[in-house]
């Protein structure tokens, strides 16, 4: 059987086996969590406690501030201490609610259903009361994207289980420690699209989380495994769907216009929890890994968790770091500051002994093509961002610079060291400001 894969890509070094043998660790945070308010794509939620108030874990603290937004849950039991801005991993600043961890873990009441007598409306509705948003790191309110205008012509429904990002290892931990709740989480979501069949997609550098799904879903209808190249970004959203399905989509469509939903291991394990068990989204496996920490180990953390007090937990920093970024090498983010909460979106923390990328000289670009070689979305990155270093916005656009998913292939490859996906990144930007603005 041949593996399915996409035009383009790299090879980088993937670095899984510093934790993907090591069992999960559960997390107990020490001090104060911190629930920001926007840990999704959309509408911030708004807050349902004040000062002094006492909240059980599963309580909901916040409600969605409209429809494209996910309301917020304690994932302890504590004091509302206030609600304040408070910094998140990629540097900016989002009102949050402080709640002081009482260390009792005093549960609020869940409720648990049977699918088969949930309709189709009652089923998103848990899925929104759950709080469920796409946890592979994009936010976007899971309730909205399996609403879309025409269910009946959805064909795939496609559980990204790729983690093609070199270093983490969250998503195959979950894939070989609770493939039944991923199956269980598929089903949910076929019953609320009769025309479509699931596809658990698997990079085969996972032999064993590709062996063990396989002898899950034998026997059940309408689910398959499908095995990808293993090959970065084979987990991003438009790589995926070609790969599997051949179909391909541009920045102004949506997986559903070629007949397709695509949701990351994370959140369809939140929808079988949501909808079966009712319980909401309170806890995120992230990993702690990189030469640059002590014990490198995947965890179990309540979501509001300070990031500072896992990297304690996985046996603290090295002497010597240079720097610790939020998500995965390609398209994470350089932290400035540890002490940042855990969200629906969060990773991983990789921590480097190296910062090879500031110590790299950046040259003139010698026309070598490689960028072009790499990129998925078949743009010419160096001219991209050439027009994007001159502030030419007109061009930018008519080359397709809208076309780039930021995976960071050009920058990686690039000879001459130029920090081409940067660049575009920050163009892009200032077009759909421009566009907003219009």
């Amino acid at each position: 059987m041949a593996f399915l894969t996409f035009k383009g890509g790299i090879h980088p070094y993937e670095g899984k086996e510093l934790t993907k043998n090591i069992p999960v660790g559960k997390y107990f945070p020490e001090g104060e969590l911190v629930y920001p308010l926007s840990q999704h794509i959309g509408a911030p939620a708004k807050s349902l406690v004040k000062k002094g108030d006492r909240v059980k874990k599963g309580q909901k603290i916040a409600e969605a501030g409209g429809f494209v937004s996910a309301p917020v849950h304690a994932s302890v039991s504590g004091i509302v201490k206030g609600i304040e801005p408070r910094r998140t991993a990629v540097g900016t600043m989002a009102d949050s609610i402080i709640v002081e961890n009482d260390g009792l873990y005093e549960e609020t009441e869940f409720f648990p259903a049977r699918l088969e007598e949930l309709s189709k409306e009652d089923i998103l509705k848990r899925i929104q009361d759950g709080g469920v948003v796409g946890m592979g790191g994009a936010g976007f309110p899971t309730h909205v994207k399996l609403a879309p205008k025409a269910p009946e012509k959805i064909e795939y429904i496609l559980v990204n289980g790729a983690e093609c990002e070199p270093y983490l290892t969250s998503d195959y931990k979950r894939m070989l420690d609770e493939p039944e709740s991923i199956i269980e989480g598929l089903r949910i979501m076929l019953t609320l699209f009769e025309n479509a069949c699931g596809c658990i997609c698997i990079e085969n550098n996972k032999p064993d989380c590709i062996s063990k799904m396989k002898s899950l879903v034998k026997d059940i209808p309408r689910i398959e495994v499908k095995e990808l190249v293993t090959k970065y970004p084979q987990g991003g959203e438009r790589t995926l769907i070609y790969a599997v399905t051949g179909r391909e989509i541009n920045s102004s469509m949506l997986p559903a216009d070629v007949g397709c939903v695509v949701d990351n291991v994370d959140t369809v394990i939140a929808i079988y929890k949501a909808v079966m068990q009712g319980v909401p989204v309170m806890e995120k496996t992230i990993t702690v890994t990189g030469e640059g920490v002590q014990n490198p180990q995947n965890f179990r953390v309540p979501i509001g968790t300070d990031l500072y007090e896992v990297i304690k937990a996985a046996g603290g920093l090295k002497e010597h770091i240079e720097k610790v970024i939020a998500g995965g090498p390609m398209m994470g983010f350089a932290m400035f500051d540890l002490h940042v909460p855990c969200t629906k979106t969060t990773s991983s923390c990789l921590c480097m002994e190296q910062d090879v990328v500031s110590k790299s000289h950046q040259t003139a670009c010698i026309n070598c093509g490689r960028c072009v070689g790499v990129c998925p979305g078949g743009v010419i990155p160096a001219r991209l961002a050439d027009f994007a270093e001159r502030g030419d916005m007109e061009n930018f656009q008519k080359f397709d610079g809208m076309e780039c998913c930021e995976c960071g292939c050009c920058s990686y490859i690039c000879p001459a060291k130029r920090p081409l996906t940067q660049s575009i990144k920050s163009m892009r930007k200032i077009v759909l400001a421009s566009r907003r603005k219009k």
